[in-house]
């Protein structure tokens, strides 16, 4: 796949790295009992640990090393025994320890991979570094006074997962792909609700651009992306901004940047001289983390079937295309909805292909139009597996199945009720399609002859004409053989 960039001089390739921030999903922060509930009041959720009071100690939350281990053996990384947290040293108004309790050197995962594919059905791996865990700093807010700052501390201790990759990603699209497919694998496992909205899930992105074959060049850092539309946009100005540059003659200088998505442009927020020593050292209050292998084999016990395993199934059991088997993985509710809908009647087994088509373009059409999401669909899956046994044995036509789908989104009704009320059942009689067909054509004659004539397109009239006498519900297959059939004898 050429993934190069056309400067006015030079084709340039882009070397991309990802730090993605995952809050755990848990039910109180990292080393307090602080509940996480997003949305709270400011402050309503801090405790003397998050708000560092004087001889406040933290205790370290099990769920939470669960949560991380379990992460890892998705991510398939190695789990380390043994981990130390440490503090990583700065000050901003946000962070009332003047610290971070992070990791650095010994981090709880190790190295691990995940394999992201594309739509010609090839793949590639993207080689993960590390998964630590540390806690999230609070929020400051800017906008709520002209001339004041205001800091809300909820966020201060909620328990972060960072997932850092190796440079390995070489286009924005892969950016967007490995980030779909790591917040894909959080939620299958429930680590995380990767909720980028509420900033349970956000990136930082490392950019650099060289001629192919050259080693790495300078990079730079875009801070606290919260959507895969602005990952991508990020990476695609900062590369053409660093191309620029070099092909102008210039050098690029090592920033941490932060993107304007209102612009779509980065600007600088600090150079690599102003940036911080963080002064790791051990944390004196907490003891290193041990976790012996039949603790990790527990935890691996209760991983559930996840998006690679659920797709090399969809593709050997119901002989599904890589596209389409990566798409139903794509977020766990789709997979979810799959499965609901391909068990509700072993008939349905044997239309997997159509099952995918109706849930993946007709209902996700529908969904996004009102602006509703797969798990609160109006279409239950059963009523969606029997819309798919109308159209497979012919009961309904396509065309009238999306009415019909239309109907069931508002009403919430079965497809046979509303095929049954409205009277819609497909007509698969030849001899009443043959009788409609003869009145078409006697109907028609000046455009008989223009067919037969050598205006093939007029086909299409003659369907359409057919079809309304019908109200859509003649066999479309039958009634085109039929249709031809007796043009053929006219001539």
């Amino acid at each position: 796949m050429n993934n190069l960039v056309k400067g006015e001089k030079y084709d340039w390739e882009m070397v991309i790295g990802l730090e993605i921030h995952a809050q755990v999903k848990s039910n109180s922060k990292l080393f307090s009992m602080s509940s996480t509930k997003f949305g709270s009041l400011p402050n309503s959720q801090v405790s003397l640990v998050d708000a560092a009071m004087p001889g406040m100690l933290p205790v370290i939350n099990k769920y939470c090393v669960e949560q991380a281990v379990k992460s890892g053996v998705g991510l398939n990384a190695k789990i380390n025994n043994y981990s130390v947290f440490d503090r990583k040293n700065y000050f901003y108004a946000d962070l009332p320890q003047g610290y971070q309790i992070s990791q650095y050197k010994y981090p709880i995962v190790g190295e691990g991979k995940v394999t992201i594919d594309f739509k010609d059905g090839t793949s590639k791996d993207i080689r993960i570094v590390r998964l630590h865990l540390e806690q999230d700093a609070g929020k400051s807010l800017h906008d709520q006074n002209p001339s004041k700052t205001y800091v809300d501390l909820n966020r201060s201790g909620v328990a972060l997962m960072e997932i850092v990759s190796e440079p390995d990603i070489r286009s924005p699209d892969e950016a967007g792909m490995y980030i779909s497919k790591i917040r894909s694998i959080l939620m299958y496992l429930d680590t995380c609700d990767g909720n980028m909205q509420e900033g349970s899930l956000r990136a930082d992105v490392n950019i650099s651009v060289r001629k192919p074959g050259d080693n790495y060049g300078t990079r730079c850092e875009v801070k606290n992306l919260n959507s895969i539309k602005f990952i991508k946009q990020a990476i695609n100005f900062e590369a053409k901004r660093q191309i620029k540059i070099l092909e102008s003659g210039g050098t690029i200088e090592q920033n941490t940047m932060l993107f304007n998505t209102s612009t779509g442009k980065t600007r600088p927020m600090r150079s690599k001289e102003e940036a911080h020593d963080y002064r790791y050292f051990p944390d004196p209050d907490l003891l290193p983390l041990e976790i012996s292998d039949q603790e990790i084999q527990n935890i691996k016990l209760e991983i559930p079937q996840l998006p690679d395993q659920l797709k090399d199934k969809y593709i050997n059991t119901f002989n599904l295309s890589n596209y389409d088997a990566s798409v139903l993985t794509s977020e766990k509710q789709i997979s979810d909805y799959f499965n609901h809908t391909i068990n509700s009647d072993n008939e349905l087994k044997n239309f997997a292909k159509i099952v995918v088509n109706w849930i993946t373009s007709e209902l996700f059409s529908l969904l996004n139009k009102n602006n509703i999401k797969l798990v609160n669909s109006p279409v239950s899956p059963k009523n969606l597996g029997m819309l798919v046994k109308l159209i497979a044995r012919n009961e309904i036509s396509g065309k009238i199945a999306k009415d019909v789908l239309e109907e069931m989104f508002a009403s919430g009704k079965s497809p046979q009720e509303i095929v049954d009320e409205k009277d819609l059942k497909q007509v698969t009689d030849q001899g009443e399609i043959e009788i409609i067909i003869d009145d078409v054509i006697k109907d028609n004659s000046k455009m008989v002859d223009e067919y037969l004539g050598g205006k093939v397109k007029l086909l299409g009239f003659f369907v359409g004409q057919a079809m309304k006498k019908t109200k859509g519900k003649a066999n479309p297959k039958l009634l085109n053989d039929i249709l031809i059939k007796k043009l053929t004898k006219k001539n």
